[in-house]
């Protein structure tokens, strides 16, 4: 099983430097492709000296003026679906998705099509640290995400996924447009109404070591209004999954 990681990143040069290494050490036929969105920090240069680093297995796109998490990961799938891999995956760069996690996520996918790295099924937790209204702000932003859009599954905004190259290669990339964290949540709809499957397996959430987190409240509540954007916007039903 042949796997390309899709890792965006912005300012995330110290975390780049430890994660890369950590990657390529599972057991696993993995390579990365790195999508910087000019990080003023350093990180696309440090992406260039890891990929100098690691050839065949490192590559990096640098994207110039657009900005965004939705853009990146455009980009980055397109790409990556060029090189034909079985499998495509996506994370943050910031530990929060435990890597080695990523080993029996590839196993699963013999019983699916969308594996989901999962906080919130049985055996998955979030960091111990964060506080009470955190916590109670991500479950119910998960509740109203996935009772709006009828989703299956129970972390509906995580971004710890891995896809079976046919699935992510029928998706109408152009016709999803969010480019925040409802991005996350519009895939997954878009591939849930054209017939996909998915399952999740249980990851510990751990708060970022170094960095500052992209998060914030003023992302939280666009966030809950383009659920209902999300609704609409793909209400006429999508082409069915191959067969």
């Amino acid at each position: 099983m042949r796997l390309t990681i899709v890792l965006p990143t912005y300012n995330e040069r110290q975390n780049l430097l430890q994660l890369g290494p950590v990657l390529l050490a599972l057991p696993l036929e993995l390579s990365l492709l790195i999508v910087d969105d000019n990080s003023p920090d350093g990180t696309g240069s440090a992406a260039d000296d890891l990929a100098r680093q690691h050839p065949g297995r490192i590559e990096v796109l640098h994207r110039q003026g657009e900005r965004g998490l939705g853009g990146a990961y455009r980009a980055g799938f397109r790409h990556a679906l060029q090189s034909r891999p079985d499998v495509i995956g996506q994370m943050d760069c910031d530990f929060s998705h435990p890597p080695e996690r990523l080993v029996e996520m590839a196993q699963n996918l013999n019983q699916c099509d969308i594996v989901i790295g999962s906080r919130y099924v049985p055996g998955g937790s979030v960091d111990h640290h964060w506080p009470v209204w955190r916590k109670a702000l991500s479950r119910w932003g998960n509740f109203y995400g996935r009772t709006i859009l009828g989703l299956p599954m129970r972390d509906v905004t995580g971004g710890f996924r891995l896809w079976r190259r046919e699935a992510l290669a029928s998706l109408p990339l152009a016709a999803i447009r969010s480019n925040g964290y409802v991005f996350l949540i519009e895939m997954a709809y878009v591939a849930h109404k054209m017939g996909y499957t998915f399952c999740e397996t249980p990851i510990h959430f751990a708060d970022r070591t170094w960095g500052d987190s992209k998060m914030n409240w003023r992302i939280q509540f666009e966030a809950a209004w383009r659920v209902w954007w999300v609704r609409n916007a793909h209400r006429k039903v999508h082409p069915p999954r191959p067969r």
